[in-house]
């Protein structure tokens, strides 16, 4: 005889599960209330917390105001500590006294801001300048060594092709930035693929500082940002060698060579910033600020100022203190030492410099500045000496900078202009 099982499901009553569903429902409504609770809080905090940012904004433009205007600085209680009692209601301090407002650099005081304003490199500069009037700015490498204008002059270019929209539409980044690829692919990214309101015609600018200092994968990484975003950005990479540069940007950018500033532009700079600033100078001090440049505005304009701020007055001790080069003079008196063949003397001038603290570097650098610009030596035998100096510097950057290597310099440019009688016996 077959048993059949019955299975009973028990069901809840229908109270008892109104009852949990009214439970799980004021749980709910509790921890919602809760929640908002906590978020008013939070909302009332940061309405604080924007305030008090705002109260102290106002204060600090308010002290700025009056620094700049009074000489006076209104310092708040908690700053000071109040002696007087009779003063002692007092919600502000006032400290009486001028003071001195900090200028900007020199270089950056007169850094160009118009492509007319720049110096130098004409050539260059008018190319810039046809592209700021027809507005087509193609994706540009501008090589040179360093101070001769390259930044400035695409800075220019940059104002005056975009304006008003100028803040907006460019991105710089210099060598103190971390340009690796993750900036690249990042934020150099993330910028060509900003919307910017811009003129017909005109495209974002992304400038690039110091180029050939970038790792060879964030130049591979450019590569493709510079094909993909074309139609919105150019790029303005500033070198100082153009061959560290990977070949796929080189042929997609036009290369403007920028050349040294020659000495009678730098000079007339100087005159200039000189007459603006009430600077002190007799003209062997400015031609003593054009030999320790080199060709280079930036390093003559910063030599200026240090000489100035240092001695209060320009002239060529005081330059080459500042600048802390072998004296040209000293050097050219052992030039003319050696071209005499005396080499007893044309030595005590370099142990001299030598026992000074000048380095190997420094005196073989002055010593090849002054070759090229000596006077009394003939092309022939200035050749003659720099390519002895040139073996020499050699030399020293593989690191044998001793002082038998200069010593060994000084006899070899004095036998230049000796005859083979003074070598026989």
């Amino acid at each position: 005889m077959d048993r059949t099982t019955n299975t009973v499901l028990s069901l809840p009553s229908k109270h008892s599960a109104r009852s949990h569903f009214e439970k799980e429902r004021e749980r709910l409504v509790t921890d919602i209330i809760q929640n908002l609770n906590s978020a008013l809080k939070e909302i009332d905090q940061l309405n604080k917390n924007f305030e008090s940012a705002i109260a102290m904004g106002d204060q600090f433009d308010r002290i700025a105001e009056l620094w700049r205007e009074f000489g006076t600085i209104i310092a708040p209680p908690d700053l000071c500590q109040n002696d007087d009692p009779a003063n002692s209601g007092d919600d502000t301090f006032e400290i009486e006294g001028s003071v001195d407002v900090v200028d900007p650099p020199t270089v950056e005081k007169y850094r160009p801001v118009y492509l007319e304003d720049v110096v130098g490199n004409e050539e260059a500069v008018m190319r810039l300048t046809v592209m700021a009037k027809e507005g087509n700015m193609p994706n540009l490498i501008l090589t040179g060594a360093p101070g001769i204008g390259k930044t400035t002059s695409i800075l220019c270019l940059a104002r005056a092709l975009l304006g008003s929209a100028y803040k907006e539409a460019v991105l710089e980044l210099n060598a103190s930035d971390d340009r690796g690829i993750d900036v690249v692919r990042n934020k150099i990214k993330m910028f060509a693929q900003k919307k910017v309101t811009l003129p017909s015609g005109r495209h974002k600018i992304i400038i690039l500082d110091e180029a050939d200092s970038m790792t060879p994968g964030a130049q591979q990484a450019l590569r493709r940002i510079m094909e993909i975003y074309s139609n919105t950005t150019r790029f303005a990479l500033a070198c100082n060698i153009s061959s560290k540069i990977i070949e796929p940007i080189q042929s997609r950018c036009a290369i403007l060579r920028f050349g040294k500033i020659e000495d009678a532009q730098i000079l007339r700079r100087l005159i200039e910033i000189c007459r603006e600033e009430k600077v002190q100078y007799n003209p062997e001090g400015l031609q003593a600020v054009l030999f320790s440049s080199d060709g280079d505005m930036r390093q003559a304009i910063n030599n200026l100022q240090s000489t100035w701020s240092g001695f209060g007055y320009i002239n060529p001790e005081n330059v080459y203190k500042i600048c802390d080069q072998p004296h040209p003079a000293i050097i050219s008196a052992m030039l003319e030492c050696c071209q005499r063949a005396e080499v007893s003397k044309a030595l005590d001038c370099v142990v001299g410099l030598w026992h000074q603290g000048y380095s190997a570097i420094d005196i073989i650098t002055t010593m090849f500045r002054v070759v090229k610009g000596h006077e009394r030596l003939s092309n022939d035998t200035k050749l003659d000496y720099i390519r002895e100096i040139g073996f020499t510097h050699m030399k020293i950057v593989d690191g044998m900078q001793t002082l038998v290597q200069l010593s060994g310099l000084v006899a070899r440019l004095c036998k230049v202009t000796m005859s083979a009688s003074d070598f026989e016996f």
